[in-house]
C-alpha cells in the first residue's frame, strides 16, 4: 500500500520500502490530505497545494494567506471542492482546486465576532472540519474551533449556529456513510470565555441524529476528555474510530508521555471498545491523524506526534508502516 503523509514539516509517500519526500511542500505544515478527481489535494499552513502525478510533487493553488485545516468535494461534482481556513472561512472551487472563491458568508456571521481561539496570545479561530449532505450538497456543516457547528441547507446563503451538548470547541466532524442526518464531533475544552472552570467542561464525542440541530454525549466519563482525530469507515458495520488525549497539549515529550488512546464503536457510540495494544494503552505517543485502512473493514492508519504511521486492526493488533518522520498530521491511502 502507498500512503501519502502529511506532516508538521512537508509530506512524504511510503511504500513499503521507507517514505520519500515529496517535491513542492517541503517545510510545510500540512493538515489535510485527499483526492480531487485525478488530482490530490493539500491543505497547508500556507494555502493549497495539488499533485497531478500521484503526490511525487505539488504546486500552489490559491488560498495563500491561510492556513487550509480540512476540505472536501461535492459527492455529485468531484470538480466542486470545499475548503475550510484559519481565519474562519469558507472558499469553494469549481475547477478541482486550482482557482477558489470565498463563500463570505460564514465569515460575516454575527455570531463570528465570538469566535476565538483562547490561547496566549489569542489565535484567530479556525474552520476546522466540513461535510457535505452526500444526498443533498447544498446541506453542509463547518465546525469552528472555538464557535460551535455551522449548517446551511441552501448551498452557503444563510446559517444556523449550534453548539453540540454546550461544547463550542468543534474538532473534526463525521457523517454516517448510510444515515445523512447522523453527524459525530470530536470536541475539546477550548471556550470563548473562561467563566467556567476547566473541570466542569464536557469534551469527547457528539453524536446528532437530526442533521445537527440537537445533539448528545456519547462519550464515556472515564475516557479522556481532548477528542481529536476520527474517521468513519464507508463500509459496514461502518467503524467510528477516535484518538484521543488528556489535555490538548498531549505530547510525548511529556514526563509521562502523551497517555493517548483509541477507541472505536460499531453501534453509533453505545459502546465502544479500545484500539490499544499492550504499547498503546496508554500510548506515549499522541494521535494526530486516522483514517480508515482501505484493506480492512473496521481497521485505520494512524499517524503519531514522533513520526510513526501504524495499521490497526479492530482486533488491536499494531503494525509499523513507517518511521523518521515529523509529527503526522493528515494521510491518504493511495492506489498501488
Amino acid at each position: 500500500m502507498r500512503i501519502a503523509i502529511g506532516t508538521a514539516q512537508g509530506a512524504f509517500i511510503a511504500n513499503g520500502a521507507g517514505a520519500a519526500p515529496v517535491r513542492g511542500l517541503e517545510g510545510r505544515n500540512l493538515r489535510h490530505l485527499s483526492r480531487v478527481g485525478d488530482a490530490l489535494l493539500a491543505g497547508a499552513d500556507s494555502g493549497a497545494f495539488r499533485s497531478l502525478d500521484g503526490g511525487r510533487s505539488w504546486t500552489a493553488s490559491g488560498l495563500e494567506g491561510t492556513f487550509v485545516w480540512d476540505a472536501t468535494t461535492d459527492p455529485r461534482d468531484a470538480r466542486t471542492v470545499y475548503a475550510v481556513t484559519q481565519p474562519s472561512e469558507l472558499h469553494v472551487s469549481r475547477d478541482g482546486g486550482a482557482t477558489w472563491t470565498e463563500i463570505a458568508t460564514v465569515r460575516t456571521l454575527p455570531e463570528a465576532e465570538t469566535w476565538c481561539l483562547p490561547l496566549t496570545p489569542p489565535q484567530k479561530p479556525r474552520a476546522r472540519t466540513i461535510a457535505v449532505d452526500r444526498t443533498n450538497p447544498a446541506r453542509m456543516w463547518v465546525g469552528v474551533e472555538v464557535g460551535g457547528l455551522i449548517r446551511t441547507g441552501d448551498g452557503g446563503r444563510s446559517w444556523v449556529v449550534r453548539t453540540p451538548y454546550d461544547n463550542p470547541d468543534i474538532h473534526v466532524m463525521a457523517v454516517h456513510p448510510a444515515k445523512p442526518d447522523t453527524l459525530f464531533v470530536t470536541t475539546g475544552l477550548g471556550r470563548n470565555e473562561n467563566s467556567q472552570p476547566i473541570q466542569q467542561r464536557i469534551g469527547g464525542v457528539m453524536r446528532s441524529d437530526d442533521g445537527g440541530e440537537t445533539w448528545q454525549y456519547v462519550w464515556r466519563p472515564s475516557l479522556p476528555r481532548y477528542a481529536r482525530p476520527c474517521c468513519i469507515d464507508p463500509r459496514p458495520p461502518y467503524a467510528f474510530t477516535v484518538g484521543c488525549g488528556p489535555t490538548a497539549f498531549s505530547s510525548f515529550r511529556d514526563p509521562d508521555g502523551a497517555s493517548a488512546e483509541l477507541f472505536q464503536t460499531t453501534d453509533e457510540g453505545r459502546t465502544w471498545q479500545s484500539l490499544g495494544d499492550p504499547a498503546h494503552s496508554p500510548s506515549r505517543a499522541n494521535y494526530h491523524a486516522v483514517t480508515p485502512d482501505p484493506a480492512v473493514v473496521g481497521g485505520v492508519l494512524v499517524g503519531t506526534d514522533t513520526g510513526e504511521v501504524w495499521r490497526v486492526s479492530p482486533e488491536a493488533k499494531w503494525e509499523l508502516v513507517v518511521e523518521g518522520m515529523p509529527q503526522v498530521q493528515a494521510l491518504l491511502p493511495l492506489a498501488d
